[in-house]
């Protein structure tokens, strides 16, 4: 399968997303342990991992994980952070591991990006009797930033289409394939150091203006950037992270052809 056109552009600024995306705190990665209720030590896929900002907070709890990621300019900063031995290629949509193979699965800031059937039946497949799904979405709170409104109104007025702002619910898309347990949604609030240059990062990173053409990326950011520069950054800001969980029901007895033999 061909990934959606706009995270074609994360490959050009895979360095501003390591540094500009908030990195997930103990206490998220605690709320996902307790609520799916995954065993010490266990194996846990990390899937469309990115450059490993969960991936790293996983193995920081003593969880086995092993991180899916399509694409190589990610890939390379995510085996750098982890090891490449933990790193696969591949798709939510043909995730290159064993059936029944892991305890839970952790998605962050990536379901949208995924046909959510297929990956859906393919997350059932490698997912251990009664494993769980977290779906995560973190969110920086700029409320605190002087220059908050004005690079909001910016950046909104930039967006494209986009499947997370006008695609289906993760929600709707599990009750639709059925197997699951009822979807639901907790919250963690935690902070992150903020500067100047963390915040340019961070709209650097976004799909819609990582996907513009090199000039226009450039004169988009300059204006980013002069806008921050001029006003009042604190030294640290909120992160809200919607954590969705739900678990693969007893009964789902449907199981996809293996596709643990080749990488895509």
């Amino acid at each position: 399968m061909a990934l959606h056109p706009l995270t074609a552009g994360f490959a050009d600024v895979a360095g501003a997303y390591e540094r500009g995306r908030p990195e997930y705190a103990p206490a998220v990665v605690d709320a996902i342990v307790a609520e799916l209720r995954i065993p010490p030590a266990a194996p846990v896929l990390d899937l469309a991992a990115g450059t490993g900002k969960l991936t790293r907070a996983l193995l920081g709890v003593g969880l086995d994980v092993v991180a899916v990621e399509p694409q190589p300019e990610l890939r390379e900063l995510l085996a750098a952070s982890v090891g490449g031995e933990r790193v696969r290629e591949g798709l939510a949509e043909a995730i290159p591991l064993p059936d029944e193979s892991v305890a839970a699965v952790t998605v962050a800031d990536a379901f949208h990006w995924f046909d959510h059937a297929l990956a859906l039946t393919e997350i059932g497949r490698v997912l251990r009797p009664g494993g769980g799904l977290a779906v995560l979405s973190a969110v920086p709170d700029w409320s605190g930033a002087s220059w908050a409104h004005e690079v909001g109104t910016l950046i909104a007025g930039m967006r494209t289409a986009h499947p997370k702002f006008d695609g289906p619910p993760w929600q709707e898309s599990v009750r639709g394939a059925g197997g699951w347990s009822e979807p639901r949604e907790i919250r963690v609030t935690t902070s992150q150091p903020a500067s100047p240059e963390r915040m340019v990062d961070y709209v650097a990173s976004m799909s819609w203006v990582a996907s513009l053409g090199e000039g226009q990326r450039a004169e988009t950011l300059a204006k980013v950037d002069a806008i921050i520069s001029a006003g009042e950054t604190p030294t640290e800001l909120p992160v809200h992270v919607a954590i969705g969980l739900t678990a693969l029901q007893p009964a789902f007895a449907h199981r996809a052809p293996n596709k643990s033999g080749g990488l895509v």
